[in-house]
């Protein structure tokens, strides 16, 4: 059984890749001794830069291809290469999974892995020997529904399948090319931008109370700061699927083993 789901924040694009967020980039070649060694069967990805409708969809190609979804980037980043296999059966496993939960759900055989899969993969499991599945957000970034997904999808960490939630906790590109996020730069009279909200989150996420955990997620834009972190929510909704798998918190409480 593996020790828990992950929770990654794929900063930047490719730029982890590229030697830049060195602390992200240690994190993530750190993830397997984090996860106590155990080497998943196969790997699940929730991807924040794939969303899908009317119904989530689940990639089911035993041989993903590339998908370059970023530009503007150093040309040796659309050269990178994960060839881990892709694993039909459990994306059928895992399209059973959220229809018994009434999600609807749809196979997708033609889709590569996109950035938010390839690059924390290429850092943690570089060897790519072991299958992955990535599967969609919804569009309508409902939390309560990216919840239900997570529930329902908590099975499979008893078979030994890391779920990780590929997303950012802070996203909000006009702040970053300002340069407003930079925990360097804070002071106590001017915090890095985002702070409440990590700060809240946080807690929110570490609260071993599993009903007031997810009544915070659900009421995540009541979170001080919150739409300064995400315009738009669609790198947040990750984490709700990743809460969501995280069923029995005493005997596997919450825990961060990993902030930059």
């Amino acid at each position: 059984m593996c020790a828990k789901s992950g929770v990654t924040y794929s900063i930047g694009g490719p730029m982890p890749l590229l030697g830049a967020e060195k602390a992200t980039r240690q994190h993530l070649q750190a993830l397997p001794a984090e996860l106590a060694g155990v080497k998943p069967r196969a790997i699940v990805v929730i991807s924040a830069h794939w969303e899908e409708a009317p119904a989530v969809k689940v990639l089911s190609n035993p041989k993903p291809p590339m998908l370059y979804d970023y530009y503007g980037f150093p040309a040796e980043s659309y050269e990178y290469k994960y060839n881990a296999p892709g694993d039909p059966d459990l994306a059928s496993r895992i399209r059973d999974l959220l229809a018994k939960e009434s999600i609807p759900c749809e196979l997708d055989a033609d889709r590569g892995y996109d950035h938010g899969v390839f690059v924390p993969l290429l850092l943690a499991y570089p060897a790519a020997d072991v299958p992955v599945v990535a599967v969609s957000l919804h569009a309508s970034l409902d939390p309560a529904l990216h919840l239900r997904m997570g529930e329902a999808l908590a099975p499979l960490r008893d078979d030994n399948i890391l779920i990780l939630a590929s997303g950012m906790s802070f996203h909000n590109m006009r702040l970053f090319r300002m340069g407003g996020f930079s925990s360097k730069a804070a002071t106590a009279e001017q915090p890095a931008a985002g702070a409440a909200f990590d700060d809240a989150l946080t807690a929110a996420v570490l609260d071993t109370d599993r009903a007031k955990r997810n009544a915070a997620l659900l009421e995540w834009t009541r979170l001080p700061g919150a739409r300064e972190a995400h315009p738009r929510e669609e790198h947040f909704m990750p984490l709700l699927v990743a809460a969501g798998t995280a069923t029995d918190m005493d005997a596997a409480p919450p825990q961060r083993f990993f902030h930059d």
